[in-house]
């Protein structure tokens, strides 16, 4: 990674946004993102695109800056197979060998408790908001799917922010449904 690159990056940021020349951060993001398109739409109005080539050029910036190897990224990929496989995010296709039986076995332990209408409501909401959580992973997951490594100019950038959120996603969906599971029972013959 180009450091002197990175350190002209951070000064563009550093200086403040009334004193910022506008063309030459346009310039530095073509350098990054290779967006020609993006590039002629600040250069024709640059006020208008203000701060979305600030936003741009923090996000590249931040990236530079966390001095993120390929290496990183790629056990942060395996960790995040590994939840889409946990979680079901990915459908499973079921190999010829796996038989009806073993299938039959795995269940999923999610779903509504005997006595969830006899909780605590920050407890009732915690099984919708695992819900939801599971859902933006879902989202989060098709989006890193989609991503082109092929046409992207620098993918591990682009990858890395995905990843992240997935797996603080995963973290937080595990300790909501830790919560859930382990708050005691109303009465014991419910469980």
């Amino acid at each position: 990674m180009d450091t002197k690159f990175t350190e002209r990056l951070g000064a563009w940021l550093q200086t403040p946004s009334g004193e910022r020349d506008l063309h030459a951060g346009a310039l530095l993001l073509l350098q990054l993102s290779g967006n020609r398109i993006l590039f002629n739409n600040i250069i024709r109005n640059p006020a208008r695109y203000a701060d979305h080539l600030e936003y741009q050029l923090q996000k590249y910036y931040n990236f530079r800056v966390a001095d993120l190897t390929r290496e990183q990224v790629a056990a942060m990929s395996a960790q995040v197979d590994e939840i889409a496989q946990k979680r079901n995010l990915v459908p499973l296709q079921p190999s010829v060998s796996e038989s009806a039986e073993a299938q039959a076995e795995v269940k999923p332990r999610f779903g509504k408790r005997a006595d969830h209408d006899r909780l605590p409501s920050e407890i009732q909401a915690l099984y919708v908001e695992n819900l939801s959580t599971l859902r933006r992973m879902r989202e989060v997951h098709l989006r890193l799917r989609t991503l082109s490594l092929e046409s992207a100019p620098c993918p591990d950038s682009e990858r890395y922010p995905f990843l992240k959120e997935l797996i603080a996603l995963d973290k937080k969906l595990k300790a909501s449904w830790k919560a859930y599971d382990e708050y005691p029972y109303a009465d014991e013959e419910n469980r």
